[in-house]
Order: structure tokens, then sequence, then C-alpha cells
């Protein structure tokens, strides 16, 4: 059957409908009230209204060239199936557009609460920090939310969208429940650690070394498997101790601190070392970048916490082959030279020597004396000075919150002021430059 008359209407009408609706679909630019101090970095605001522009933009051609068609006589031997057809596969396209404005929307619409949209700012300026390594990558643009849970999340950059397409910038998830504390730190630079493993290709240059590792005896195999398993989420936590150091693992085991069967538990299926092997893993690493007996008191307290005794054999005998590994496996880790690097070590690449943490307790006092230094200062390298501080027991919850509450600020305006500077600055340059 030939499309009819009425049919032909019905169909016009509800592309025109769908065409009407696309656009009220605005630029975030003109609908998103936020302090300034709270708005995304030009450059994530830049890539995510570009993405978006870009796929309403292709929506809008295909639904012309559809009513195109619809109006032109060659539509006429189409029957009304076809025409349906045609016009299904088009609104499918409309809810992907609609999913990811939707995604970035829930993103950005944090910015207008108060107080968080700012330290949101202030995170998002951490990130970029934590993520800088020149000159082995270009960082794609990072921000960052707040979700309930105890855990940390990223949907990295470069990765597929639902629906298609690379996503233009990375967006953390970062729990509510620790904002504000050192502990956010730990969580955001493990995630940070995730979209820098996938620039540096890390997951996929270590396992190739891990696997020739798996000789030997079942038994002896087992901890090298299970390493390797087990690689991606190392090399964040590896990422996160090298950057912010013992803040890294006094957080980690805040995050991980769960019910006794939890913290043993063995799932084959998940990519995380089980929380307890996890946390003396993380001090090993810092033990190995940073030394210092904080590592043993650490990994101390944490077998306080959860002694080791009272499993089931299996898993005693698991534990004891992980930990007599553990040393062989975090010097893999460190003297790891993937082609990403050029030949370099991530022992070298990492900048640890501002880090260490007699230097950070120094750093601390100082800073007591002369507190504008701390703001010039790296905001990893602050979290990390505050970190060792709470680690030294100088500093209280109540003055490292309100401490940090007032960074982030910092940090959020300190951003939204040098930009404002430098969009200021342009015309001058174009000005003098004629």
């Amino acid at each position: 059957m030939a499309l009819d008359p009425y049919t032909r209407a019905m169909l016009l009408h509800e592309t025109r409908a769908l065409m009407a609706r696309l656009a009220r679909v605005k630029s975030f630019a003109l609908q998103e009230t936020m302090l300034p101090a709270a708005a995304l970095l030009p450059s994530a605001q830049s890539a995510i209204d570009k993405y978006l522009v870009v796929g309403r933009r292709q929506l809008r051609r295909n639904l012309r060239q559809y009513l195109g068609w619809l109006q032109h006589p060659i539509s006429d031997v189409a029957t009304p199936e076809e025409a349906q057809r045609r016009f299904t596969m088009l609104r499918l396209k409309f809810n992907v557009v609609l999913t990811q404005f939707d995604l970035f929307s829930d993103v950005i619409t944090q910015r207008s609460e108060n107080e968080i949209g700012v330290w949101l700012g202030g995170l998002d300026v951490v990130s970029a920090d934590a993520l800088e390594l020149p000159p082995y990558y270009t960082a794609p643009p990072v921000i960052c939310y707040v979700d309930r849970d105890i855990g940390a999340a990223i949907r990295r950059a470069r990765t597929r969208l639902p629906g298609g397409g690379m996503n233009p910038v990375a967006v953390i998830r970062v729990p509510r429940e620790r904002m504000v504390g050192t502990g956010i730190a730990s969580s955001l630079v493990h995630e940070v650690g995730h979209q820098a493993a996938a620039l540096l290709d890390l997951v996929g240059s270590l396992r190739p070394i891990l696997k020739g590792l798996q000789r030997g005896s079942v038994a002896s195999r087992l901890p090298w498997q299970l390493w390797e398993r087990w690689i991606s989420e190392i090399v964040a936590d590896f990422w996160s101790v090298a950057r912010v150091g013992v803040a890294s693992t006094i957080g980690l085991m805040g995050v991980v601190s769960l019910p006794r069967p939890f913290v043993f538990r063995l799932n084959v299926d998940d990519p995380h070392p089980m929380p307890w092997i996890r946390v003396k893993l993380s001090a090993a690493m810092g033990e190995a970048l940073y030394p210092h007996p904080q590592w043993q008191r650490l990994g101390a307290l944490w077998e306080s916490y959860y002694p080791p005794v009272g499993l089931a054999l299996e898993t005693q005998t698991l534990l004891a082959q992980l930990v007599e590994s553990m040393p062989a496996f975090v010097s893999v880790l460190l003297h790891h030279r993937p082609r990403s690097l050029y030949g370099r070590s991530l022992l070298e690449v990492m900048d640890i020597a501002p880090r260490q943490p007699a230097r950070l307790a120094a750093l601390y006092r100082r800073w007591g004396a002369n507190p504008s230094e701390m703001y010039r200062a790296p905001p990893t390298i602050v979290f990390a000075v505050i970190g060792q501080a709470r680690a030294d027991g100088d500093i209280s919850a109540e003055d490292e919150s309100a401490l940090l509450s007032k960074l982030l600020t910092y940090w959020a305006l300190r951003a939204t002021v040098n930009t404002t500077e430098l969009c200021a600055a342009v015309p001058a340059m174009r000005k003098a430059a004629a």
C-alpha cells in the first residue's frame, strides 16, 4: 500500500514536533545558574557543549532530510511501514541526544547547590593537578559531581557514551559522605588514576609482564594470577598513593572498612582486590615510594581491626601467598617502563621527592607560620601535607574539614579569576598584534 495523504500528514506533524522539541534543548551556558566559582573550567564547558551541539546538528539535518523525503514525489511509492520505520529511527536518535544531554545536566546542575557547587569547582582543579603528567600525554578536562554511596567512580574521557560517540571529558563521581576531608583526595585521585592509566596504557602493558611471572606450581602461580586480575584497580591505587601519600591509604581504609566477611571475601569477578589485601598493598606501595615507619603502623592498625585469624585454611593460605609475593609485585609495578613513558619507569615520572613524609611534615610547620604559601602550592601537594599532618596527629578532624573547605573554595575562585583575566587579555593582545 502506497503512502496516503493522511499517513503523510501524521508523520510530517510528528517530525516537526520532534524538531520543535529538539530546538528547546539549549546549551548549558544558556540555562544553568551557578556562581562563577562553581562553573566548569572553560575547557570542560567547551568540550561538552561542542560535543552536544554536533549531535543536535546531525539529528536536525537528518530530520530535515526526512521531511524533504516525505514531501518529495519519490515517497509516493513508499509504504506506511517504511515511512514509520524511518521516523522511528530518528526518534531513537533523538532519545540518544536527550540521554547524553541529561548525563551532563545531572552533573552540572549540582553546581547551583550552596557550598557544594563551589567545592566541586575546587575538586575540578585538584583533579586536573592530579592528572597532569607532561609531556607524556595531553590531559582531558575533568569534572566532578557528588552522589550517595561510599565509593567513587569515573566515566573516562574518550570512552563510548550511551548511544554512541566518545565522551569529551572525564566525569568523576565522588561520595557525598567524604565531603570534606582528606579522604576525598584518596577517592578522587584513585579515579584520576584510572584515566591516567588509560592514557598511558598501563594495564595493557603490565598484563603481559604479570602473565610471564605466572610460573611454577599452581600455588606459586595463583598470587600472580590475582595481581594480574586486579591490576586495573591496583594501578589506580598506586596513582593515588604517589600523588597524595599517606592520605590515600588512610582514606582507603575508610572506604573498605566493612563488616568482616566482606573484608576477607574473594570475588573472582571483582576487579578490586579483596579489601584486606588492598589496604596492605596500599601501605606496601607507600613504603616503597616514601619510606617511613608510618606504613608499618598503618598495616598493624589494619590487622588489629581485622585480624586474619579464624579464617578458612584456604583463605589463610592465599593471604600468606599474596603477602609473600607483594614486595616483588610492587617492585615490578614501580619499575615498569611502558612505551608511553619513553623508557622511563613509573617511579621516575611520579615526582616523589616533594612528597616524602619528612618534607610534608616540614611544609605543614612552615605553612602554620605563613599560610599564604599553602594557597600557592599545587593542590595534590596540599592534600598530601594535610594527610601527613593527620597521620602524625598534628591536625584535628574539625580543623582539617574547615581548612579543606577554605582551600577548595579558594582553588575554585582562583581558577575563575585566572580564566577571567585570560579572557580579558585576549582582546588587548589582538589589538596589540594588529
